[in-house]
């Protein structure tokens, strides 16, 4: 990507028909841009009906335009929004004549964004929570993104790296002065300062993984015998006819998934092949890739017949139900898919799981947060291992702390993430 001082623009809402359409035009040009379609430029953050015209003066749309100046914008650059009629044939030709001006040209993917990170708008962890913001499909996934696009993962790095700058400060001012007698002994401290960080730091390594699965989405197997009624299980938790079911145990060769949102919570419910011996091939190959993708589920649901166990040993959370609950006299603990009868029962039942699970995130959300965050935790493990060595070590101990600070850096991105960026920005739109 190409950051460079010229003026881009792009449509910044869904392409397609819609009511309002919004071209976004952002750079040191775009009070020249503004002059050639409308004339001057309104008010900072007063919108203005303008009639937008083209170099032979005839009119392309009457539009409400928005200006931001200069620090006072989404990138920290001068921003022009166009508020658009939301006509294909609108947005087109404006675009096409935004195209023709010097200076101007059409924004990359996520370059806009880009943008305010270089400028100081954003940190790269707000850059990561705006990208999962777009892509929320559910309430729980909202809450995570905008968590961290409001920058809580940032102040709390920041409030880690000002503990560590201050452990490292008392450390040297010892190194310093070590011809002196220094009458204070500074490793109380700085053993308080690390532990404090440390704290932290373990907390929020727990929860990352919990914290990708509200990005991503937790999976739920069910799991059972073949002809057990999994496949009729899935299709009434799921509303519809998503996969085939039949009389005839092993129609289901492969794992079948149905995304669902419980509870604002993201959820891949699982439909596997039934576990069984076999010595048709195909259905061997199902039943070991279902074993396989249950043992990475977050729950498993074991749909057994009454009286009988489980295939393999369910874990903690995992749920047994007994299948066919039309057929038994006992329906307690029991579902049918078939008439309905205990799943919204199981529904609860899941959700219930899932919250739970979900309580534990924090606000890293990703693996590279948890891979800088272990690697500030082993600096400051060996920080304090060499601390007790004594004064004569101090110096070692320094550098450790400055690798555990440059390590959560990285998080925000002050250091050593040029070659994320590219990678980040490439999941945004044109006009982000």
């Amino acid at each position: 990507m190409n950051i460079v001082n010229d003026t881009i623009f792009a449509l910044a809402t869904a392409p397609g028909k819609a009511g309002v359409a919004v071209v976004r035009l952002s750079g040191p040009s775009v009070d020249k841009a503004a002059a050639f379609l409308f004339g001057a430029l309104p008010e900072p953050r007063m919108a203005a009906l303008r009639v937008l015209r083209d170099s032979d003066g005839v009119r392309l749309d009457q539009a409400l335009v928005l200006y931001f100046p200069e620090n006072n914008s989404f990138t920290g650059e001068e921003v022009l929004e166009l508020h658009l009629h939301g006509s294909v044939a609108v947005v087109n030709r404006v675009l096409r004549v935004l195209g023709d001006l010097p200076d101007l040209r059409l924004a990359e993917a996520g370059e806009f964004t880009r943008r305010a990170l270089e400028n100081g708008c954003m940190d790269l962890a707000q850059v990561e929570g705006l990208a999962d913001l777009i892509d929320a499909e559910t309430e729980a996934q909202r809450r995570q993104a905008l968590r961290v696009l409001s920058g809580d993962l940032g102040r709390v790095a920041e409030r880690w790296r000002t503990d560590l700058i201050r452990a490292a400060a008392l450390i040297e001012a010892t190194i310093d002065f070590a011809d002196e007698e220094v009458p204070v002994d500074v490793t109380p401290e700085v053993n308080a300062l690390l532990e404090g960080v440390q704290a932290d730091l373990s907390k929020e390594i727990a929860g990352v993984e919990t914290a990708e699965r509200i990005r991503t989405g937790f999976e739920v197997a069910i799991v059972g015998a073949p002809n057990v009624g999994k496949s009729t299980l899935l299709n009434a938790l799921a509303g519809r006819e998503a996969a085939i079911t039949s009389e005839y145990a092993g129609t289901t060769r492969d794992v079948i998934e149905v995304r669902m949102d419980l509870a604002g919570l993201p959820v891949t419910l699982l439909d596997t092949a039934g576990l069984r011996e076999t010595d048709d091939h195909v259905e061997g190959i199902g039943i070991e890739r279902a074993k396989e993708r249950a043992s990475h589920a977050d729950i498993r649901v074991f749909l057994i017949e009454q009286g009988e166990a489980p295939d393999f040993a369910p874990m903690s959370g995992d749920i047994v139900v007994a299948a066919k609950a039309d057929t038994l006299e006992s329906t307690k603990g029991a579902v049918s898919g078939k008439t309905g009868q205990g799943v919204s029962d199981l529904v609860e039942e899941i959700t219930s799981c899932l919250s739970e699970l979900a309580g534990r995130s924090g606000i890293a959300t990703r693996e590279r947060h948890r891979v800088a965050m272990q690697r500030a935790d082993d600096g400051l493990n060996a920080a304090k291992s060499i601390l007790a060595l004594g004064p004569d070590h101090y110096d070692i101990a320094a550098e450790e702390l400055r690798s555990a600070i440059r390590a959560l850096d990285t998080i925000v991105g002050r250091i050593d993430v040029e070659n994320l960026l590219d990678e980040i920005f490439s999941s945004f739109c044109i006009g982000k």
